[in-house]
């Protein structure tokens, strides 16, 4: 195996996750290394998730770390290998990093929790009010750039609309819903698509009134990712600069009660629903 100078989040995860065991265990990384029959700089990679290491090799590190969760061991385990040749790697050179970071971490999702003030969350999101978020980018981004963005976002969704489905609720703010990207048509297109997404089994959508008044929280964008295990759970935030990624346990366990806070805000599905098409007719 070779080491890998761009490691993906994923891999960097992993690393981290085996840190995380060992300094639990209270060795240091020389110790550790030696315990598992590598050398320092090996050892340094690995954590690094700069070096692919096996399932065996896994299960080694968490015997000699004397880790006794076998769930989160055999979760790690899942994570090793080469890079997965997922459609995302098509957009390599094309896309931000970060973007393919999110499209891998939503892949391998067992559920996902959004919540969204501005936008439409970009899972149910349509080609054009895609597009028209992308020609709005600053720094303006080129026709085809803007085209990239498009048919990226839109293959994202097969997590939430393909054979493997895996649960969505999507905590939307009513302004998201009255801000009109696109224009009349494009926005009244968006809406109806909402309505129809949120009828699937796996998708619930819930709307936060104005009524409901001061919001939990800063109001940012929150990508919840639930994993196998709770400890692999991933937040991703929009920022200005990208998309950030936090997976501390004090910070899983934040974002968890601000999601919670806003569900409770919110009206019920059909309550949703039923203000959705008001808001449609209305535009």
């Amino acid at each position: 195996m070779t080491s890998s100078g761009n490691p993906t989040l994923r891999q960097q995860r992993l690393g981290l996750e085996l840190r995380k065991l060992r300094e639990s265990a209270g060795l240091t990384s020389t110790a550790a290394a030696a315990r598992v029959g590598v050398n320092q700089a090996h050892m340094s990679r690995i954590e690094a998730g700069r070096y692919p290491v096996s399932a065996e090799r896994v299960r080694a590190f968490a015997r000699a770390y004397t880790c006794s969760d076998q769930g989160l061991i055999e979760a790690l385990a899942g994570m090793t290998g080469r890079r997965v040749r997922g459609w995302w790697q098509e957009y390599r050179d094309i896309l931000p990093p970060n973007m393919l970071d999110l499209a891998e971490t939503e892949h391998h999702s067992t559920a996902m929790r959004i919540a969204s003030v501005i936008h439409i969350p970009g899972l149910l999101q349509t080609a054009d009010y895609v597009r028209a978020l992308a020609d709005n980018s600053v720094p303006p981004l080129a026709p085809h750039e803007v085209e990239h963005r498009v048919s990226y976002r839109i293959k994202r969704q097969v997590v939430v609309y393909g054979q493997q489905a895996i649960p969505l609720t999507a905590i939307v703010h009513e302004a998201a819903l009255r801000m009109g990207v696109g224009g009349p048509a494009a926005a009244r297109a968006q809406l109806r698509h909402l309505i129809e997404a949120s009828t699937r089994e796996n998708i619930s959508v819930l709307v936060i009134p104005f009524g409901a008044g001061t919001l939990p929280g800063s109001g940012q964008s929150i990508v919840y990712c639930s994993a196998i295990v709770p400890q692999l759970d991933t937040v991703q935030l929009d920022t200005y600069h990208g998309s950030e990624f936090l997976d501390a346990q004090a910070q899983l366990v934040k974002y968890q009660k601000v999601l919670d806070l806003m569900e409770a805000c919110a009206l019920d599905p059909v309550k949703s629903r039923d203000l959705i098409a008001r808001i449609g007719k209305d535009i």
